[in-house]
């Protein structure tokens, strides 16, 4: 009878889990609306003062300094396989903190303009569709239901992951070389 009870209230927390909303940052990228977890957000900052780092993959900006440390900045919209965002007024930088193998990660990554947090409920996220989006699907970890619309959430370990970003680095720098 102990064992049932036990069993139950697992049961209970894990569908209560389900239901409990989820904090997300939405921002605007190409026109279209994408959520990372708040968890992942350690500040946001204007964009500016970019240093360009020579033979890098085109969807890395360059590189910030953020009281002192050097952060790497992504092209989100470069990184996705489209052209690079335009920068306005409304675009800023997103600084992330990713866990990896090595440790943490600090990363920047480019955006049209951020929006607003969002409360998103486990049971109103979709898993990624299989067609019909223009970034790899591995890149995407669901799709937030917000009234009539979808927000996209993004899977930032994927798209933003030390070790692909480091291949993709070499393999530039590799094709600069050859280059005659």
């Amino acid at each position: 009878m102990n064992a049932l009870v036990k069993l139950d209230s697992r049961t209970a927390a894990a569908s209560a889990a389900a239901h409990e909303p989820r904090q997300y940052l939405t921002f605007m990228l190409g026109g279209e609306v994408f959520a990372i977890g708040i968890l992942h957000i350690k500040e946001i900052i204007e964009y500016g003062q970019l240093t360009a780092v020579p033979m890098m993959p085109e969807f890395i900006r360059g590189v910030i300094n953020l009281r002192g440390a050097v952060v790497p900045v992504v092209d989100l919209a470069s990184r996705f396989g489209g052209k690079s965002g335009q920068i306005t007024r409304r675009s800023c930088i997103v600084i992330l903190e990713l866990e990896s193998e090595a440790g943490d990660q600090v990363i920047g990554v480019v955006v049209d303009a951020v929006n607003e947090v969002l409360e998103i409920a486990a049971a109103d996220i979709e898993p990624p569709p299989s067609f019909g989006t223009r970034i790899r699907t591995d890149f995407i970890h669901g799709m937030g239901k917000m009234q009539e619309r979808f927000v996209i959430i993004l899977n930032v370990n994927n798209v933003l992951s030390t070790e692909d970003l480091a291949r993709l680095g070499q393999a530039a720098a590799d094709g600069q070389e050859a280059a005659p």
